[in-house]
């Protein structure tokens, strides 16, 4: 903590890529929660047993408070709104060096990379749908690798006047990834639509 007091300030973003038991993270929230910092922390673990159960659980319980070995109960750190998200690295990326969707990744893996591109939170959701969810206020719908069971050109994987009429409804801002689009702009804004091309909206 006291390095974090020397060497960071109030809105720092603090890497620890040995993560280990946690210690940077509860550090960080300590930190915050005595000069009203709001510090962010991304911690990374390799092992997977450490990482699930031994990191992501110190994070968890000073986070969200605990009930000590006396029975007493220890308040969390995060303010409100505030938390933490555990994430995995897939064994192999979602794109080609070309920088092309690979053939094998499936629309449960695109939609979770979709969802926290546009939202910065993990996904929760069963993604059996193009509508993948919805976010402060706005639809995210993903057209992929056959969702409406119609991979042609003309399908379901390009936004179409037709395939938009069968898309689940919402009544609001909309956006929608898609390899292609044929809507014309006024009823792009009619519809309240921002079109995203996949796999190039997705470069990271």
């Amino acid at each position: 903590q006291r390095i974090l007091q020397i060497a960071t300030d109030k809105n720092s973003l603090i890497l620890d890529s040995f993560a280990g038991s946690g210690t940077t993270g509860h550090a960080v929230l300590k930190q915050n929660a005595e000069d009203g910092g709001t510090r962010k922390f991304i911690l990374v673990e390799m092992d997977d047993n450490i990482a699930k159960n031994v990191t992501a659980e110190r994070v968890r319980r000073v986070s969200h408070g605990y009930t000590n070995a006396k029975g007493e109960t220890v308040l969390g750190l995060s303010p409100a709104g505030g938390g933490f998200q555990f994430c995995t690295l897939s064994a192999k990326p979602l794109f080609t060096p070309q920088g092309q969707i690979r053939d094998d990744v499936t629309f449960v893996q695109l939609a979770e990379f979709v969802w926290f591109a546009e939202t910065g939170s993990g996904y929760i959701g069963d993604a059996d749908s193009p509508l993948l969810g919805e976010h402060d206020g706005r639809a995210i719908y993903l057209l992929y690798n056959g969702i409406l069971k119609d991979k042609s050109v003309g399908g379901g994987n390009v936004l179409t006047g037709a395939v938009f009429d069968i898309l689940p409804p919402f009544a609001g801002p909309k956006t929608i990834y898609a390899a292609a689009c044929r809507l014309g702009a006024p009823r792009l804004q009619r519809e309240q639509i921002a079109f995203k091309q996949t796999p190039y909206a997705l470069a990271v």
